[in-house]
C-alpha cells in the first residue's frame, strides 16, 4: 500500500485528507466516497494524469465493471490545472459515469487530458480527426493513452482488493460522448456498454460512404484502420450495446465549429446526413445505425435540452444494470 499511496495523491469528497482513506468496515465496504489522482506514466503508455473514483459501498473481493469517462471541459485552456479541475467535477459531481459509477457500486476512470488554446483545431475532448493524427507526444493517440490508463486502473484495483472484468462501461455526454462514440469504433472489442448523450445529432457512421461520398475518420469508417493503424472487426462493433441520446430541445450544434470539424468535414455532413441538426441529422444517423444493423437503442426527450435529468439517468441506470447482470453481476 505504500508504494500506491506514493504515487497517487488521495482527495476524498468531505474535503479534508484521511490518514487512511481505504479504511473500510468489517463487511468489506468502504466507508467513504475516494478519488485517488494518478500520476502520468509515459513509460506505462500514458503521458496524462487520470482520477479514479471509489464509491462509497464498494465492497471488495466481487468482481465488477469499470465505469470510463472521458474529461470535458467545454473550452480550451493552455493551464492543465483548469482541466484537472473539469475532470474532478465529472469524477465527483452528477455527470453520466458518477451516476452510473454511485448508483451502482463501480469504480470510475476519468482522465485528464488536455485541450489546449496553443493547439486550439485539436479537439481532444471529442478525439477527433486532428487528434488522432496528432504527432505532439503528449496528444499522441489518446484512445491507446485511455486503454493504458484502464490497465493501470484495473492493476491498482486488484491491489485494494477489487477485481474488475477486462471490458469497460464508457459514458460521455457532448464533447466526451463524441469521444466514447468514435472510440467504441476504434476499440470495441474492450467495451461491455456504452451510454452517449448531447451528441449535436452526428455520430459516427458504420459505413464507408453515402451516395458516393467517401467518409473518413470521424465520420465514416473508411480510412479507420489507416487511423488506427489496426484492422477494425466491425461486427464486433454492432454487438456493443449501446444507449444513445439526445434531448428535442438540444440546439448545440458542433458541426458549425471548426475545431469540432473542418470544412470539409462540415460539407460532407451536410451533403450526407443533412444541414438541420434536428430532427433530420439525427434522425437520419439513427436510420443508418439500425439499417446497418447496429447494437443500438436511441432515444429522444421532450422538452429536454443540451441536458440529462432524473428521469433519463434512471433510464441510464437500467440499461447499464442490464448490461452488467448479463456479464455475472448481481
Amino acid at each position: 500500500m505504500k508504494l500506491f499511496l506514493s504515487l497517487a495523491l488521495i482527495l476524498t469528497f468531505q474535503n479534508c485528507v484521511s490518514q487512511n482513506p481505504f479504511s473500510e468496515s468489517r463487511s468489506g465496504f468502504f466507508l467513504k466516497d475516494t478519488l485517488i489522482s494518478i500520476e502520468a506514466n509515459p513509460a506505462a503508455g500514458f503521458s496524462h494524469e487520470y482520477l479514479l473514483m471509489i464509491p462509497k459501498g464498494t465492497t471488495k473481493a466481487k468482481t465488477r465493471f469499470l465505469v470510463v469517462e472521458p474529461n470535458n471541459s467545454g473550452f480550451t485552456s493552455d493551464s492543465i490545472e483548469l482541466h484537472r479541475k473539469g475532470a474532478i467535477f465529472v469524477a465527483t459531481k452528477r455527470s453520466i459515469g458518477n451516476i452510473v459509477a454511485t448508483e451502482l457500486d463501480l469504480p470510475l476512470l476519468v482522465p485528464v487530458f488536455p485541450r489546449t488554446r496553443k493547439e486550439n483545431l485539436v479537439y481532444t475532448h471529442a478525439l477527433d480527426r486532428d487528434a488522432m493524427l496528432s504527432q505532439n507526444e503528449e496528444l499522441e493517440r489518446l484512445d491507446l493513452q485511455l486503454l493504458a490508463m484502464v490497465s493501470d486502473a484495473r492493476r491498482r484495483l486488484q491491489d485494494l482488493g477489487i477485481p474488475v472484468e477486462e471490458k469497460v462501461v464508457m459514458t460521455g455526454f457532448s464533447a466526451s460522448g463524441s469521444f466514447v462514440n468514435r472510440f467504441t469504433f476504434l476499440h470495441p472489442g474492450k467495451i461491455q456498454a456504452v451510454v452517449s448523450g448531447g451528441l449535436n445529432g452526428i455520430l459516427m457512421l458504420p459505413v464507408k460512404e453515402i451516395n458516393n461520398y467517401t467518409l473518413n475518420y470521424p465520420l465514416g469508417i473508411n480510412d479507420l484502420q489507416e487511423i488506427s493503424g489496426s484492422e477494425i472487426d466491425i461486427e464486433v462493433y454492432k454487438k456493443v450495446p449501446q444507449f444513445i441520446f439526445m434531448g428535442k430541445l438540444d440546439d448545440n450544434d458542433a458541426v458549425l465549429y471548426d475545431d469540432a470539424y473542418s470544412e470539409e468535414e462540415r460539407t460532407l455532413v451536410y451533403a450526407t446526413v443533412g444541414e438541420q441538426m434536428q430532427p433530420e441529422r439525427w434522425e437520419t444517423c439513427q436510420k443508418i445505425y439500425k439499417n446497418e444493423g447496429v447494437n443500438a437503442e436511441f432515444h429522444t426527450y421532450e422538452e429536454v435540452g443540451h441536458w440529462s435529468t432524473p428521469k433519463i439517468n434512471g433510464e441510464v441506470i437500467e440499461f447499464i444494470k442490464e448490461q452488467i447482470t448479463q456479464e455475472g453481476e448481481e
